[in-house]
């Protein structure tokens, strides 16, 4: 359920996040979807929420048994990604059979687990950094070799939402891969997940 929750909340924050962050990016005064100081205002509450949602996120992790599908086993580190990967772009669309069907035991593929980590990991915390920072631009160093600190922060932030949603278009592709495209949604909402297979 906790996990139900925090994904609902992180799904909806990033996407309020990239609308206002492209309506800000858009140099239009009275912004791309809506004015600039709204998108700004609706930005920085929703990077809070995320921020805290993130800590749960973070806390489920170490109290709960769902921390172990982020732990990345050394054996076939490279080969179980591409074998993964020849799946979803060939195999699938030949009645393959998935190389590493889910169960409750295997929450990710080895393609999703490699990507989950960098972007839960990595990518989210260099963005919560990153617009802190930006919220309070009296932390950020002054100057990054002639560069302004401000600037750099604001990029790399652009960098790292860019990262995220293009990460977000492939995850909502990926969720219409099974029975049927709104299958694994109504999974998300009832808790339970289709096995799906495919034909040999």
């Amino acid at each position: 359920m906790w996990l139900r929750i925090w994904h609902g909340i992180n799904a909806l924050g990033i996407i309020v996040l990239i609308i206002t962050g492209l309506s800000m990016q858009s140099g239009i005064d009275s912004g791309f979807i809506m004015s600039f100081d709204k998108a700004v205002d609706a930005h920085n509450i929703s990077g809070i929420i995320v921020t805290l949602n993130y800590f749960l996120f973070l806390i489920g992790n170490l109290v709960t048994s769902n921390g172990k599908f982020y732990i990345v086993k050394p054996s076939a580190f490279i080969k179980r990604p591409i074998k993964q990967a020849k799946y979803y772009s060939w195999g699938m669309f030949h009645g393959e059979s998935a190389p590493y069907p889910l169960s409750e035991k295997r929450k990710f593929n080895p393609l999703q687990k490699y990507f989950y980590i960098l972007v839960m990991y990595l990518a989210v915390p260099g963005a919560i950094i990153t617009g802190f920072a930006l919220l309070f631009p009296e932390l950020i160093i002054e100057k990054v070799y002639n560069l302004s600190g401000i600037f750099v922060t604001a990029v790399f932030h652009s960098i790292i939402g860019f990262v995220i949603s293009i990460f977000l278009i492939i995850h909502l592709y990926v969720a219409t891969i099974g029975k049927s495209p709104l299958e694994n949604f109504k999974s998300i909402l009832s808790g339970w997940h289709h096995i799906h297979h495919g034909k040999k």
